[in-house]
């Protein structure tokens, strides 16, 4: 459990904006290109016969408004802004005297091209790039058939340009749909991992009551003619396990008709599976691994049913595991605020890193602990919330819901 650190310029950036630069960044070096700079004898390329007149001037003002309005519209309707930064390449190679749409003009028109193929369904970004092309082609016929000349090399590079950044927005796009089918099914096989864990610590559980109820019962049935008050005392007991055991089946049935079939068969488990009395030893091998554990109780303990006793174990478990696996923390603290009669609540939260301390080994942690622990609470009905402290850490939060002690099961 890490704090998060600030996003990339890259990704803080919406694509608009980054239209935007691009279409200032190339109108300010097609200007450059026309001016004598310090050094020169001329300037690079000659600047055409409206570029300083007041009717040239406008039609730069009015391309740039254009590229403008189409980089605020591209987040929202990106295929309008197409139109917008097109009509803007366009218009602007007018007054620039030029034989082609140069590339320049065209860097804003590229962006929205890999925006709208990086994010949009198929469909729309291939009417996107015939779009784009079929501009750069008409401009071209256009010229040709007014018998001007035409700049096919510079229309070949701004042709090869939208090609290029329309495949790369392509790639990236099933780069990212593959990587979320991948953690969609590595959640999944968390989740159904999980649940199998939780079939076979109730299994155990299940077991260990079983037991004790043939125990009471056989000591019943030997002294049920001499001592009944011990037989009634025997039978009391059968009934509050049996009760108490029923109550948590029903509530993690749903665990165990999900992982019915699999055919999982998981090792040895202990015959006590482990509960909140295991968390003072849970605290002492932590600290033995370089993370002290500060464990508070706020409330008096009470007997809890079996699968919440062991759930609430099994949270704080993880959530420890990760402080030590992924933060770089040197310390954490656990609650367990017994003052709620109906809920159990525990949370578990550590401090930023301090500088200069690295993370250990994730030790083949699958990296999907978050998603485990929200299955195990949600089984139960309870909530389950996961993310950064305002000051800087990691803070897991689970309210288990605690089921009267006299509701019958």
């Amino acid at each position: 459990m890490s704090a998060t650190s600030p996003a990339p310029l890259r990704t803080r950036v919406t694509p608009g904006g980054w239209a935007a630069l691009a279409w200032l960044a190339g109108l300010l070096f097609t200007v450059l290109l026309r001016l004598r700079l310090p050094g020169q004898e001329e300037a690079d390329v000659l600047a055409g016969v409206l570029f300083l007149r007041w009717d040239g001037l406008t039609a730069l003002g009015l391309a740039t408004a254009l590229a403008l309005r189409g980089s605020a519209l591209l987040d929202r309707r990106p295929t309008a802004a197409l139109g917008h930064l097109l009509a803007a390449a366009v218009l602007c190679s007018t007054p620039l005297g030029v034989t082609a749409i140069p590339l320049a003009q065209y860097l804003a028109v590229d962006v929205a091209l890999y925006t709208i193929a990086a994010r949009r369904p198929t469909k729309e970004a291939e009417r996107a790039v015939l779009l784009a092309a079929g501009v750069v082609l008409g401009h071209l016929a256009v010229r040709f058939l007014a018998g001007w000349t035409a700049g096919t090399t510079t229309a070949l590079a701004v042709f090869s340009t939208a090609g290029a950044v329309w495949l790369l927005g392509r790639a990236a796009r099933q780069t990212r749909l593959h990587a979320e089918e991948t953690r969609a099914r590595a959640a999944g096989q968390a989740v159904t991992a999980e649940r199998l864990r939780i079939a076979r610590e109730m299994h155990d559980t299940i077991a260990h009551s079983i037991g004790i109820v043939a125990l009471q019962a056989g000591a019943a049935r030997l002294v049920i003619d001499k001592r009944p008050e011990l037989a009634r005392d025997a039978l009391d007991e059968i009934e509050a396990a049996s009760r108490e055991t029923l109550a948590g089946l029903r509530r993690m049935l749903g665990a165990l008709r999900d992982a019915e079939g699999s055919g999982t068969a998981g090792g040895p488990a202990p015959a006590e599976p482990p509960g909140l009395a295991a968390l003072d030893r849970l605290a002492e091998t932590t600290g033995a691994a370089g993370v002290r554990v500060t464990v508070r109780r706020v409330g008096a303990p009470r007997h809890l049913p079996p699968d919440v006793d062991l759930s609430a174990f099994r949270v704080l478990q993880e959530s420890v595991t990760n402080v030590v696996r992924h933060s770089g923390a040197d310390r954490c603290t656990v609650t367990v605020d017994h003052r709620d009669p109906g809920v159990l609540a525990l949370t578990v939260e550590n401090p930023r890193a301090a500088p200069g301390r690295r993370r250990a080994p994730a030790a083949g942690g699958s990296g999907y602990g978050l998603v485990g622990m929200r299955e195990r609470v949600g089984l139960l009905h309870g909530e389950f919330t996961a993310g950064p402290r305002p000051g800087g850490g990691f803070r897991v939060t689970a309210h288990l819901p605690v089921p009267p002690g006299d509701a019958p099961a």
